[in-house]
């Protein structure tokens, strides 16, 4: 508990982080990138901090979001931020997206979310902590195993929406394939324009016909500063004196 710390959303919203389960750049892209609704019902795999489900009550949140994540650290540091932005609608759920969990809202849901661990079990260098490398690395869940989880869990026209890296994504797009979801929109980021991609955000729905949309890129710097659209997302649903406290948080997968 002694390495824990509050991160301030809005004056209201709060997320618990440690060294063992952060956030970064790519959880706020991610929550702007699926366009979750008031009205949805929702699943964020692999929640860990809780980071997106608790993005989502900056602005009118879903009518439930299940945060699901094996990980009972990560259930108690979500628990933490729950309790201390009294939010609601959110449903911590310490399970293995494996099996998922006793009472799961099986084909019930609008929207499923998750910011996988990005590179494969034996690839890149290994984090200190079991905990750090169950996040980072394809430990105990792969693409496949989250898109079989998603198209259990979503209803028919459901949408799944993820982000990883660029050199994964032939890997994510065969895995939606396989689940019957089918990818209709994608976008990729990159520092500038100079810079190649350094991430995707793509969504896929269940049962839907082929056809996917290239969106324009997404560009994380202007100059010394964040780009406009950066801003726009750091800040939606808080006043101007609150976004320097998100600019100085922990970004765990920022480039």
């Amino acid at each position: 508990m002694n390495d824990h710390r509050f991160e301030r959303l809005t004056d209201k919203i709060y997320v618990c982080t440690g060294k063992d389960h952060r956030f970064g750049t790519d959880a706020f892209l991610l929550t702007d990138f699926s366009g979750y609704r008031h009205k949805d019902k929702v699943c964020d795999l692999g929640t860990g901090c809780g980071i997106i489900p608790l993005i989502m009550q900056k602005r009118q949140p879903p009518e439930i979001i299940y945060a699901v994540d094996i990980q009972q650290g990560a259930i108690d540091q979500l628990r933490l931020g729950i309790e201390k932005s009294h939010a609601q609608g959110i449903v911590p759920v310490c399970a293995d997206l494996r099996q998922l969990w006793e009472n799961a809202p099986l084909k019930k849901l609008d929207l499923v979310t998750c910011n996988p661990p990005y590179k494969a079990e034996d690839t890149g260098i290994q984090s200190a902590s079991d905990a750090q490398r169950i996040a980072r690395h394809e430990i105990m869940c792969n693409i496949g195993d989250v898109c079989t989880a998603a198209a259990k869990l979503l209803k028919f026209g459901g949408r799944l929406c993820m982000c990883n890296r660029p050199e994964r994504l032939a890997d994510v797009i065969y895995a939606m394939k396989c689940s019957n979801i089918e990818p209709k929109r994608i976008r990729f980021v990159s520092k500038t324009p100079e810079h190649k991609p350094w991430l995707f955000l793509i969504e896929g729905k269940l049962g839907a016909k082929p056809f996917m949309t290239v969106e324009p890129q997404l560009y994380i710097r202007s100059g010394d500063d964040f780009s406009d659209e950066l801003k726009k997302i750091y800040a939606e649903g808080e006043d101007s004196s609150e976004r320097s406290s998100l600019r100085g948080g922990n970004t765990d997968r920022q480039p």
